[in-house]
């Protein structure tokens, strides 16, 4: 009964997997819910900041404003590339890596010199495996972003485009369009181009004027562009775990549902056997 005892010692460890993957199921929905409400409730504050500076936009203004000036080539560029800190999520970061990958050699092949900023031990983890440099990596973010993580992700390089030193920043990021559609995205978030409004554009009263409401704007809406992309690209972490966990746990039944029937089979063969030795047995005494 060898081959019954390992059957049974292979039945009792799918079945501790699936215990797991459906824990982990469990939890990945429960984070994914809360991932998704913060995305939600980003979505009005990122449109009342788009309608507005939509509105104060003139190309007088433009010249004014550092994070306004349009580079006619990019020499110097940043990529921010946001990952997770954890796998068990399926194609999800080295989806992300590919993009990020992809957005680098294009910038590279118009000559830019590209500085690579890498969120998550997953993305920092394949960019120290191929020999590439990191200009910044950063693992201390959680799966609860907040207004002051994208700050500091994105305010020294305000700082370094403002002063010439960049001429446009990209963030590959994950677009949380459904639980079951999050695909990769590189977004230029420098230099901040005029936004197409999300309304018929405004009339707004002024005070105290056009130029210095947008001097204060213009970096929150930067900001605010990187903070959205920090949740969203943590819902889409949750749901690609969440889909990869429920995989996980069907293809365990599957194998155990074979397993016992595996199992079974052997352990009818022996007990027939048994049957037929002993009748074997009875009929030579006989």
């Amino acid at each position: 009964m060898a081959k019954g005892r390992e059957l049974l010692g292979r039945i009792k460890s799918t079945e501790n997997t699936r215990k797991i993957t459906r824990t982990m199921e469990m939890v990945a929905t429960s984070k994914m819910k809360r991932a998704v409400d913060r995305v939600v409730a980003a979505r009005p504050y990122a449109l009342a900041l788009t309608d507005v500076i939509a509105s104060l936009y003139s190309p007088e203004l433009a010249s004014d404003f550092p994070l306004l000036r349009q580079p006619a080539d990019v020499k110097r560029a940043a990529v921010v590339l946001l990952t997770s800190n954890r796998g068990l999520a399926g194609a999800f970061n080295s989806n992300l890596i590919k993009e990020a990958r992809a957005t680098v050699a294009q910038l590279e092949a118009a000559g830019a010199e590209v500085q690579l900023h890498v969120v998550g031990r997953k993305g920092i983890g394949y960019f120290k495996y191929v020999g590439r440099d990191l200009a910044v990596q950063r693992t201390d973010i959680t799966d609860k972003p907040t207004a002051d993580d994208a700050a500091s992700l994105v305010d020294t390089l305000m700082a370094a485009f403002a002063a010439g030193e960049l001429d446009a920043v990209y963030v590959v990021q994950s677009q949380f369009k459904s639980v079951l559609s999050s695909p990769p995205a590189s977004t230029r978030v420098l230099p901040v181009t005029r936004p197409t409004a999300g309304a018929a554009t405004k009339d707004y009263l002024l005070f105290p004027s056009a130029g210095e409401i947008l001097s204060a704007l213009l970096p929150a809406y930067v900001r605010n562009a990187v903070y959205r992309a920090l949740v969203e690209t943590v819902a889409a972490e949750q749901a690609a775990r969440r889909t990869a966990m429920k995989n996980a746990t069907d293809n365990a039944g599957e194998m155990l549902n074979v397993l016992r029937r595996t199992y079974n089979r052997a352990r009818q063969a022996n007990i027939t056997q048994e049957i037929a030795e002993i009748v074997g047995g009875a009929a030579a005494l006989d």
